[in-house]
């Protein structure tokens, strides 16, 4: 089975037709940025962005989302909207800590 193959049954999509065309400009620096992280996931150019756009959509999307409360429900998150939890001092640490991720 094709690497591509391999990575579209793991996310779990099927092999459907596509028939839509998206173009896009870029510059020489942002497609070359994109070649390169497409050939480290051993992907074509367009299968990279495709998906990378895809997963983009989707938290966009799923950012957007609207969620339904029975009128009890409502009540409780309303009254803890207009009154937080004053942060513990072990949340304050954490919020003030460097992220691991800077050197």
């Amino acid at each position: 089975m094709p690497q591509t193959a391999r990575a579209d049954a793991r996310r779990g999509r099927s092999a459907a037709r596509k028939d839509e065309v998206i173009q896009i400009r870029a510059s020489a620096e942002t497609k070359a940025i994109l070649n390169r992280a497409a050939s480290l996931r051993g992907q074509k150019l367009s299968e990279f962005m495709l998906d990378s756009a895809r997963r983009q959509a989707e938290e966009t999307l799923l950012d957007q989302r609207t969620f339904f409360l029975d009128a009890r429900a409502h009540e409780k998150l309303l009254a803890l909207l207009d009154n937080p939890v004053m942060p513990t001092k072990e949340l304050r640490a954490r919020m003030n800590r460097k992220p691991p991720w800077i050197g």
